[in-house]
């Protein structure tokens, strides 16, 4: 299997950087009293969040930040589009959901995108923190970091917003449908 090359070419590296520079300055309240030229400044150091940030971005996500860790110097992204991103939709839980499918696999599982594309499956806290910020998944669900316990006997979790609220469910690890995907996140 070929390794994939975690790089972008000038073109695709400024295309996406100036897609990102005016996401965030459109959507200040995610990341108020953050400053977009600190962030680039992270960016330009690490070619490989670049990346996967671009991975984020061709698949729907519309990744921005939503915070800074001053402990670890790093800015966090989520994927803040409206509905789950449809790159990354009808896709089962883990590999063992993907391999206990006898009929009508998807083509892939969240887990297995998640680590390709070098970013971390929400928590279910992320996604919350992530509506506190605006209201997403009106239409759709995406999947979240399953616990262990729930996951040993077969299930994984996903939330949506629906109400006025957040809610939290259940589904079978190896089910998939055409409106749940996936948000992750990404510390540069």
């Amino acid at each position: 299997m070929a390794t994939v090359k975690k790089e972008l070419s000038m073109e695709q590296r400024e295309e996406l950087l100036e897609t990102l520079k005016a996401r965030f300055e459109k959507n200040m309240h995610r990341h108020e009293g953050l400053e977009w030229e600190k962030v680039q400044a992270k960016l330009d150091e690490q070619d490989e969040k670049l990346w996967s940030l671009n991975e984020m971005e061709t698949t729907g996500g519309e990744p921005d930040v939503v915070g800074y860790d001053e402990q670890k110097d790093e800015f966090v992204f989520y994927d803040c589009s409206p509905e789950t991103p449809k790159g990354r939709r009808s896709v089962c839980y883990d590999r063992e959901a993907l391999e206990s499918r006898k009929n009508h696999k998807p083509e892939n599982s969240v887990i297995d995108m998640a680590t390709a594309m070098g970013i971390e499956l929400l928590t279910e806290e992320q996604y919350r923190a992530l509506q506190q910020l605006e209201n997403v998944d009106l239409k759709t669900s995406s999947w979240v970091q399953t616990p262990p316990a729930i996951r040993e006997l077969g299930g994984a979790i996903f939330c949506d917003y629906r109400y006025g609220q957040v809610f939290v469910y259940h589904n079978g690890a190896s089910s998939y449908y055409s409106s749940r995907g996936f948000r992750g996140s990404l510390r540069v």
